[in-house]
């Protein structure tokens, strides 16, 4: 499994409280037990390293609703592997890291309230809005020398505030000191306009897919 995969697998499943991955010949298994998301098979190659027979082979041995893959390709190739029962999210998702050093966090702007904490290994940041709403939240779990930023959100109507900045920034101080020296995250289109001005680089491209029994769409 490459490095940066295995660094964010590592991360992730301490930032969502998943079960440790079991390592397969192809990459990993982790256990979710969420409603939506039960098991996701991630695998370890990244771009044209990625075999087409593995996938098409893990994917024909699963048959139950709310399994998901994780892939470094492009959803139209691996679209390609897969059969019917597969949702494919059209749009790519985009593996990145980042050096991580002690930088100067944003001031909080006028009104909004900047809460932090630390529990169970992950650093949890709150923006709350003037009224007392979510205007954005994150959280980033250090395992070692890398940290994975997870669950990154800003609310729609407190976007253009800075407020993404001021949660990645305030995430990767708590990583450094930590000792975290990379970071690592998977983004959407929607984050990677901000990630990349942060200074974090696109490693490979992330296709999600779930798997979709006739009896059981997608949710």
């Amino acid at each position: 499994m490459e490095a940066t995969v295995r660094a964010w697998v590592d991360g992730w499943v301490v930032s969502r409280g998943a079960a440790p991955p079991v390592t397969e010949p192809w990459g990993c298994t982790i256990d979710v037990g969420a409603i939506g998301h039960v098991t996701r098979h991630v695998f370890g190659a990244t771009g044209e390293d990625l075999d087409e027979t593995a996938v098409r082979k893990v994917a024909g041995e699963v048959t139950g609703d709310a399994v998901w893959l994780k892939a470094f390709r492009d959803p139209s190739v691996i679209a390609g592997w897969l059969d019917d029962h597969w949702w494919i999210d059209p749009e790519p998702g985009y593996l990145m890291t980042v050096p991580l050093t002690a930088d100067d966090v944003p001031d909080v702007p006028g009104g909004y309230r900047l809460r932090t904490w630390s529990r169970g290994g992950v650093t949890r940041v709150l923006v709350a809005a003037p009224d007392g709403s979510l205007a954005a939240r994150g959280q980033i779990a250090p395992t070692g020398a890398t940290a994975v930023a997870d669950q990154i959100e800003t609310a729609p109507e407190h976007r253009r505030r800075g407020l993404g900045s001021l949660v990645m920034r305030t995430l990767q101080n708590a990583a450094v000191e930590q000792g975290a020296r990379t970071g690592v995250l998977s983004g959407t289109p929607a984050g990677r306009g901000l990630y990349e001005a942060l200074g974090w680089e696109v490693v490979a491209l992330l296709t999600s897919a779930r798997h979709c029994p006739p009896t059981a769409p997608p949710a």
